[in-house]
């Protein structure tokens, strides 16, 4: 092993007594450790590991996207366009929150990815996959929705699952906020949508539906 001086650095050759540089006495210097001199080296490997580890994590986490993307189809035009007057709808009402998310960091697909083909739930009108943030959006959204804001209120609970929340959060959120976006009882309960939702909102979230004074036992109904 080649002799590198402690005082000046300089590697000398094993067999060398003392420094050809300063002349420092290099006698057993090659046994002895140098203090601090191998603590760079194991940080420089644990970053480069560390690096590369994350690195490799991203890559996969792409790839999976890709999969997702790469496996279902787009909305068409008219789809697109009823999107974004449905999510017009939400900014007009203040859900500037949900409104960023569906405008700027969701992808709409037409159908199934392959992982939503294997969990698909029936009478789904949207799926979404957290945290990739890929929305699919079925046929019966633009079927059977009555307008915009019936639209608009299916967006919002799907912008919940965008955001990690889970379905009694998804549907209590959009329950307690259907005032605030203009779907109520009064202009929207004889749709398919408004009935479908109430019903399934008390299957999630029965804490809601405990009030016996009014309709449904809602709590949330204004007398």
């Amino acid at each position: 092993m080649n002799k590198r001086c402690p005082n000046c650095r300089l590697v000398n050759n094993p067999r060398s007594s003392e420094c050809a540089r300063c002349r420092f006495d290099l006698i057993e210097v090659s046994s002895i450790p140098l203090k601090g001199a191998n603590k760079p080296a194991v940080e420089s490997k644990i970053l480069r590991r560390a690096v590369i580890c994350a690195a490799v994590c991203i890559a996969v986490l792409f790839g999976f996207y890709l999969s997702m993307i790469f496996t279902s189809d787009t909305l068409k035009y008219e789809e697109k366009i009823q999107i974004q007057n449905a999510v017009g709808v939400l900014k007009e009402k203040g859900f500037a929150g949900e409104v960023f998310l569906l405008n700027y960091l969701t992808s709409y697909r037409a159908n199934d990815n392959w992982l939503n083909a294997s969990t698909k739930f029936e009478n789904a009108y949207a799926a979404t996959n957290f945290p990739f943030e890929i929305m699919t959006v079925y046929p019966d959204f633009f079927v059977y929705t009555a307008d915009d804001t019936e639209r608009a209120a299916i967006l919002l609970h799907e912008a919940q699952h965008l955001k990690g929340a889970d379905e009694k959060e998804a549907y209590e959120y959009v329950w307690r906020n259907r005032s605030k976006l203009g779907w109520t009882r009064e202009t929207h309960g004889s749709s398919v949508i408004w009935q479908n939702v109430r019903r399934q909102t008390r299957e999630f979230a029965p804490n809601l539906f405990v009030c016996d004074w009014n309709e449904a036992g809602d709590c949330t109904e204004i007398k």
